[in-house]
């Protein structure tokens, strides 16, 4: 499990006395426990007679609600990387991009934005779409396919592209 891979690599990042990548971790680490703590607090209100070994079982997250919360914070330190670019803070951009690549190692292996037009394509001709009102049924499908292997904004300005008239 990804949550594992995770735990480990804080472990080993301990062990190694990486600081940066530790506390890199500890904060997706605890964006995980937080989003585990929210599930777990929705299930009780659903089927409150559930003990509490059921209740954290059910509350466990799989690999692909890990994968959505590193995309989150992926994203948070973009939005703070171009924030920090245009104050003139380069070394806080700096610090943001290194953060950057070590959650993009525990992501699936990215799509190229060939791939992603290939995909796109076939998106847009099973939904039949053919102009942008229909944006929305292409980006639900695609978001089945590619979730977590490519940046959504990538995603939105290729479909765009497609769909926007010649």
């Amino acid at each position: 499990m990804l949550k594992e891979e995770i735990h480990n690599s804080i472990t080993r990042a301990m062990k190694e006395n990486q600081e940066k990548v530790l506390s890199t971790l500890r904060m997706l680490s605890a964006a995980i426990i937080s989003k585990e703590k929210e599930k777990r607090y929705k299930i009780s209100k659903q089927k409150p007679d559930l003990d509490e070994k059921g209740l954290i079982k059910e509350s466990q997250l799989i690999d692909e609600e890990v994968i959505d919360i590193i995309g989150s914070e992926i994203k948070k330190r973009k939005d703070a990387v171009d924030l920090y670019t245009k104050g003139n803070r380069l070394e806080l951009a700096d610090k943001e991009k290194k953060e950057i690549e070590i959650l993009q190692k525990y992501l699936p292996e990215q799509l190229s934005e060939d791939e992603i037009k290939k995909i796109v394509v076939q998106a847009i001709t099973k939904t039949s779409a053919k102009e942008m009102k229909d944006m929305g049924k292409v980006m639900a499908e695609l978001m089945l396919k590619i979730k977590g292997r490519a940046d959504a904004s990538m995603i939105s300005n290729i479909v765009k592209q497609l769909l926007s008239p010649k």
